[in-house]
This record gives structure tokens, sequence and C-alpha cells, in this order.
């Protein structure tokens, strides 16, 4: 009767594991300060792109810039999955 037992507590154990795993993973992965840069720096975007285009080229450099910072902020969000 014990080894039964043992036995189904091992396999519910080992069945467990994966949605623990996701679980965990999931919890971890969310990361509302990333996100929520990531959402600000697209704003930021749209604003210089919404700007009178003659800026003596910093207007240009500075979306180049923020694309850049939102690649890098994805690859941060992804880098921690």
């Amino acid at each position: 009767m014990t080894i039964t037992i043992n036995r189904a507590l091992i396999v519910a154990a080992v069945a467990a594991l994966p949605a623990i795993g996701f679980v965990a993973g999931q919890a971890m992965a969310y990361q509302p300060h990333m996100q929520n840069a990531l959402d600000r720096l697209r704003g930021a975007r749209a604003e210089l792109s919404a700007a009178a285009p003659d800026k003596g080229g910093h207007r240009v450099r500075a979306i180049d810039l923020v694309d850049r910072a939102i690649s890098e902020t994805r690859a941060g969000i992804a880098y921690a999955r």
C-alpha cells in the first residue's frame, strides 16, 4: 500500500512539473517596467514622426535613436524569458 501511494505521489509530481515551470516562466516573463518603457518609446517615436521635419537633422537622429532603444528594449524583454 505504501509503495502504491509513493508511486502515485511521484507520478503526480512529475506530471505537475511542466505546468509549474510554465506558470513560473510566465510570472517571471511579465515585466511591467520594460513593457511600459516600450510603450512610451513607441509613443515618443510617433510624436517625433509627427513633428515638423526641418530640425537640422536632429529629429531624424532622434527617431533613429528611439528605434534603437525600442530594439534594445524588445531584446531585454526577450532575454528574461
